[in-house]
């Protein structure tokens, strides 16, 4: 088991974050900037020692992190797995991270575990379990979690909820906070053919505590529709950018993640995507200070 660390951060500054990978570790700690926080997938450091965990701890003693779980399966009907609880838990009782985030979605059935993020009916019985499973996982590992929205491809004729209403409820019934990822909006109102911005307008934003950041691809649906896939595999779109700034506009500087998990450039690139962030961040803070 690792060791404590020394001292830990209480919370993210209100600045840019990148999603932390191990080749970018020497030039993180040689030149960070403008990056303040670090963000990592939690399933990627539930091991017990080597490099990766070395690597890790060096970081933690300079940066505030984020735990984001992948794996959890919050919305899944067969309830969650202790043993991934235990091992969430393990980390963060020696990482000591300021957050820590799960996504709305379900990725398991039974023993089988599915790569991937899938969507909820927004149902009163959806609502019920995941406001369960939220408070298991809040319980269970002694820390408040936020909950991210999910990017969606299609809709659900049984939903009885709009998306925002049942994150807010679920907010209200747990008092988790909830993670805006600003692409995920754009690509849902884009698949589904809504206003992004309706969607910000209506969006539980006293409770976000992270905004999330990243690029998507663009394919088409059976129809010639086109159809955005949320991959996290290039530089953030300028319509997200616009999307991003109309929120942060109404909700002042927030911590804000860039994400790039697929196809990952070398620092340089991410770092730019990270000062076009922080510039967004900095004039807002302008504007309120004057």
């Amino acid at each position: 088991m690792q060791q404590p660390l020394t001292h830990s951060f209480d919370h993210l500054p209100a600045g840019t974050g990148v999603g932390y990978k191990p080749q970018h570790f020497q030039a993180i700690m040689d030149n960070p900037a403008p990056v303040e926080w670090l963000e990592v997938h939690a399933e990627n450091y539930m091991g017990q020692g080597g490099r990766p965990l070395a690597q890790l701890r060096a970081l933690a003693e300079r940066f505030a992190f984020s735990v984001h779980g992948v794996g959890l399966s919050i919305g899944s009907e067969s309830g969650l797995d202790r043993d991934h609880l235990d091992r969430l838990k393990t980390l963060c009782d020696w990482l000591k991270p300021a957050q820590f985030s799960e996504h709305l979605a379900w990725s398991t059935h039974d023993s089988h575990f599915l790569n991937d993020l899938l969507p909820l009916p927004y149902t009163n019985d959806t609502l019920t379990r995941v406001a369960d499973h939220v408070d298991q996982v809040q319980n269970h590992v002694g820390r408040r979690m936020l909950l991210e929205n999910p990017s969606s491809y299609l809709a659900f004729a049984e939903s009885t909820w709009e998306e925002f209403d049942f994150m807010a409820e679920i907010s209200k019934r747990t008092g988790c906070g909830l993670l805006l990822d600003v692409n995920n909006v754009f690509v849902s109102a884009t698949n589904l053919n809504y206003d992004p911005r309706v969607y910000i307008d209506a969006f539980p934003l006293d409770k976000v505590g992270e905004i999330h950041l990243g690029g998507h691809d663009e394919d088409e649906d059976s129809d010639g529709a086109s159809l955005l896939i949320d991959s996290h595999g290039r530089e953030v779109v300028d319509p997200v950018w616009a999307l991003y700034d109309y929120t942060i506009a109404k909700t002042g500087p927030l911590p804000t993640l860039i994400e790039w998990d697929t196809d990952v450039p070398d620092w340089p690139v991410l770092a730019d995507e990270a000062r076009r962030a922080d510039a967004i961040l900095n004039r807002k803070s302008q504007a309120v200070a004057e």
